[in-house]
C-alpha cells in the first residue's frame, strides 16, 4: 500500500503538467486576439470609414484580409476571407479606393512558412518530450528496469575503496602469502618487470564452501586499493545465445579502462564447465561465454593490468583450457582451518562481542574440529543469540557450547518425551560408544555424550582422534569402526534386543569399511583401486566410465571383505563391553541422571566410578571444552529415534 501511495505522489505532478501542455496546443496553433468578420460585416465596416489599412494575402482559392478597425475609440484586429476571383478582387479594390483604405499585398508562401512550422510542430515536440521524460521517471519510481537497452552489457559490480584487509582474514597464512604477490605487483609492478617476472593473469581459489575464498579476494582488492569488479558466474548465462559472450567482452573492456584492477568471478563453475559435456549436445550459450572468457584471458590481445580471481568448490568439472598456464596460472587451495587457525578465526569474529572471562578460544577450537570459517562465525553468532534470549550480560561458556551443539545436530528438543525403557536404551547405547573409545588404543576419544534429543537424533556422542594427524592408519580406521559398533553391541548385551537407533552408526561403519576395501587397499584383496560406484557423476564425462570395472566374482569378494571388517569390529566392541560391564553401567546411570556428560566427567566415571569432585550435582552439567584433544576430523555417532520418522531420514551426517 505504501509503495502504491509513493508511486501516485510521483505520477500526479507530471500528469498535471501533461494536461496543461495538451491544452496549450490549440491555443498556440490559433492566432490570438483576432476577431473573424464575415464578408458583409467587413464591407459594412469599411464603408463606415472605420478601417484605415489592410493586408491582403492571396492564396489558391481565397484571399485572406487582415487589419484593424476602431470600435468605440479602441483598435480591434480582424480577419476575413474572400473568394480569390478576378471580379471579387476588382470589387474589393474599388471598395478600398472609394474609402481611402491603404492596401498591402503579401506572399503567403514566404511569409507564413516559419511561423506555421513553429505553431504546428513545436507544441507537439514539447508534448512528446514531456511524455518521454515522465515515463522515464515513472520507470525509476515503479522500480522498473531502466536499463532495458543495456541487456548485453556487463553485470559486474564495481567496488572502490574496499575496506577488507588481510588482517580480517585469519587462519589462511599460506594462502595470504600467495596473494600478497598480486598486491605487491599492483602497487609496484616495476620490480617484477626488471626481474623479467610476469605476474599470474589469473588465480583460482579452490576449496569447500565457507572457507573464505570471497573474503580473500576482497582482501586483495582492499590491500592493493584498486578497483574491484565482482560478478557471479551465473550472471553471464542467459536464455539468448551470445548475450553471455557480450557481457564478458564488455566486462573486460571496462576493466582495461580502469586498469590496474581486479575481476573476481564467484562460482566460476557455473560458466566454466567442460565444453561438450552434456548428453546429446552442449549448452551453446554457456560454451560461447566460456570461449569468450578464454580469449579475453589469453587471446590475441593480453589484458595487461587486469588480474582475474575466481572461486569454486568444483574444480574437477572446469574446462582444462581454463586451467592451463596463461589463464589461471595459479591454483590456491583454501582448506578447512586447523586448530590454531580456528582459534584465530574465532578471535576475529569475536571482536564486536562480549564474552565471559572463562571463554577460551583455544579450547573452543579443539571442540570444533572440521568446522569451516563460516561455521565458526555461525557458532559465535548463535552463542550471541542464545545469550540475548537467556538475558545474559555476556556470552558464557555454556552459550558457546550449546551453540556448537546446535550447529552440529540442531536445537535440543527437551519437549520430546521418551518412555523409561527408551531412555535406558539410549543411555546404554551411547555408553557403549564411550567405553570402546576409552578402552581401545586407536579408537576415537569421546568428548561429549548426551541423551537429550537434538534435531532428528535421539542422542549423540562426539568423538575425536587423540592426536592431530593428516592421514589415518589401518588400525585407526578399524578402531573407529569398532567404536561405531559399540552402541549396537551394548544393546545386544544388556537388552538382548536391537533397535533402529544404530542406523547412523551402521551407515558410517559400512562406508568406511567399503572405502578401506575398494579405495585404500586395506584388505586381503590387495592394494587395488576398485570402483565403488559412489563417485559424483558429471554427465557426458563420467557417465560412460561408471560401468563396473571388475567382475562379478570381485564384487562378491568385496562384499565378503566388507562383511569381515564389520563383523570383526562388532566382535571386538562386544568383547570390550563384556569386559567393562560395570564401568558401562556406571556411565549409563550417570547419563540417566544428568542427561549430558563431558569428557572430564566420562574419564572420572571410567577411572573412579564417581563424578569429578568439582561437579555440583544441583545443576545440570554442561559440556565444557576438552583440554586434551587436538584433531582435524571428528565423528558424531547418533542414536536415531524410529518413532519420529524413517531411520534413513534421521541420520546426522558425519562431520567433515
Amino acid at each position: 500500500m505504501g509503495k502504491n501511495k509513493n508511486l501516485f505522489k510521483a505520477i500526479l505532478p507530471w500528469v498535471i503538467v501533461l494536461i496543461l501542455l495538451g491544452s496549450l496546443v490549440p491555443i498556440l496553433s490559433s492566432p490570438g486576439g483576432n476577431k473573424t468578420l464575415s464578408y458583409s460585416q467587413f464591407v459594412s465596416t469599411v464603408k463606415k470609414d472605420q478601417v484605415s489599412k489592410v493586408t491582403m494575402t492571396p492564396s489558391s482559392y481565397v484571399t485572406k484580409v487582415t487589419g484593424t478597425y476602431k470600435v468605440n475609440g479602441q483598435s480591434q484586429s480582424f480577419t476575413t476571407t474572400v473568394p480569390n476571383t478576378d471580379s471579387e478582387t476588382k470589387r474589393l479594390m474599388d471598395l478600398f479606393d472609394s474609402n481611402s483604405v491603404k492596401v498591402t499585398i503579401k506572399d503567403s508562401e514566404q511569409d507564413n512558412m516559419i511561423w506555421n512550422f513553429v505553431i504546428g510542430v513545436v507544441p507537439y515536440v514539447i508534448l512528446i518530450g514531456a511524455m518521454v521524460f515522465i515515463f522515464r521517471n515513472l520507470n525509476g519510481a515503479a522500480g522498473g528496469n531502466a536499463k532495458a537497452f543495456e541487456f548485453g552489457n556487463s553485470r559486474a559490480k564495481l567496488e572502490k575503496n574496499e575496506k577488507t584487509r588481510f588482517s580480517d582474514v585469519a587462519g589462511a597464512d599460506e594462502e595470504k602469502e600467495e596473494l600478497k604477490e598480486l598486491v605487491d605487483f599492483l602497487k609496484n609492478p616495476k620490480k617484477f618487470v626488471d626481474m623479467g617476472a610476469k605476474i599470474p593473469r589469473g588465480v583460482l581459489l579452490v576449496g569447500p564452501p565457507g572457507t573464505g575464498k570471497t573474503l580473500l579476494a576482497r582482501a586483495v582488492a582492499g590491500e592493493a586499493n584498486v578497483p574491484f569488479y565482482f560478478i557471479s558466474g551465473s550472471e553471464f548465462v542467459e536464455m539468448f545465445v551470445g548475450v553471455g559472450a557480450g557481457r564478458v567482452r564488455d566486462m573486460f573492456k571496462n576493466a582495461k579502462a580502469n586498469a590496474p584492477c581486479i575481476i573476481f568471478i564467484d562460482e566460476i563453475d557455473a560458466v566454466g564447465r567442460q565444453r561438450g559435456s552434456g548428453i546429446g549436445g552442449g549448452h551453446d550459450e554457456r560454451e560461447q561465454t566460456l570461449n569468450q572468457l578464454l580469449v579475453e584471458m589469453d587471446g590475441f590481445e593480453g589484458s595487461e593490468g587486469v588480474i582475474v580471481l575466481a572461486a569454486t568448490n568444483r574444480a574437477d568439472v572446469l574446462d582444462p583450457a581454463l586451467l592451463r598456464p596463461g589463464r589461471f596460472d595459479r591454483q590456491i587451495h583454501v582448506s578447512n582451518p586447523d586448530k590454531n587457525a580456528r582459534a584465530a578465526i574465532l578471535r576475529v569474529h569475536a571482536r564486536n562481542k562480549k564474552f565471559a572471562p572463562d571463554v577460551n578460544f583455544d579450547n573452543i577450537a579443539r571442540r570444533t574440529p572440521g568446522f569451516s570459517g563460516a561455521e565458526l562465525a555461525n557458532v559465535l553468532n548463535e552463542a550471541a543469540l542464545l545469550a540475548v534470549r537467556l538475558g545474559h550480560k555476556v556470552i558464557t561458556l555454556d552459550d558457546v557450547d550449546e551453540a556448537i551443539d546446535r550447529v552440529i545436530g540442531g536445537p535440543a528438543k527437551r519437549s520430546r518425551k521418551y518412555t523409561e525403557h527408551e531412555r535406558r536404551l539410549v543411555a546404554y547405547h551411547e555408553s557403549g560408544h564411550a567405553i570402546v573409545g576409552l578402552t581401545l588404543e586407536h579408537a576415537n576419544q569421546v568428548q561429549k555424550v548426551t541423551i537429550v534429543p537434538r534435531g532428528q537424533a535421539g542422542g549423540y556422542n562426539l568423538m575425536t582422534p587423540k592426536d592431530e594427524t593428516y592421514f589415518e592408519t589401518k588400525n585407526q580406521m578399524l578402531a573407529t569402526i569398532a567404536g561405531f559398533m559399540g552402541g549396537r553391541a551394548a544393546e545386544e548385551i544388556f537388552f538382548g534386543d536391537i533397535s533402529s537407533g544404530a542406523a547412523n552408526d551402521i551407515e558410517q561403519a559400512t562406508r568406511l569399511a567399503r572405502m578401506m576395501v575398494t579405495e585404500l587397499g586395506m584388505s586381503d584383496l590387495g592394494p587395488i583401486k576398485y570402483d565403488s560406484g559412489q563417485n559424483a557423476v558429471f554427465l557426458g564425462r563420467d557417465y560412460s566410465q561408471l560401468s563396473n570395472t571388475h567382475s562379478g566374482q570381485i564384487a562378491f569378494e568385496i562384499d565378503q571383505q566388507v562383511r569381515k571388517i564389520i563383523d570383526d569390529a562388532h566382535k571386538k566392541a562386544a568383547d570390550i563391553i563384556i569386559a567393562n560391564k560395570d564401568k558401562l553401567e556406571t556411565i549409563a546411570n550417570a547419563l540417566l541422571e544428568y542427561e549430558t556428560l563431558n569428557a572430564e566427567q566420562i574419564q572420572s566415571l571410567y577411572k573412579t566410578g564417581k563424578m569429578p569432585e568439582t561437579y555440583d550435582g544441583s545443576v545440570d552439567p554442561t559440556a565444557h571444552m576438552p583440554s586434551e584433544s587436538t584433531s582435524e576430523s571428528n565423528s558424531t555417532s547418533t542414536f536415531t529415534s524410529q518413532s519420529q520418522s524413517d531411520p534413513d531420514d534421521d541420520l546426522l551426517d558425519e562431520m567433515k
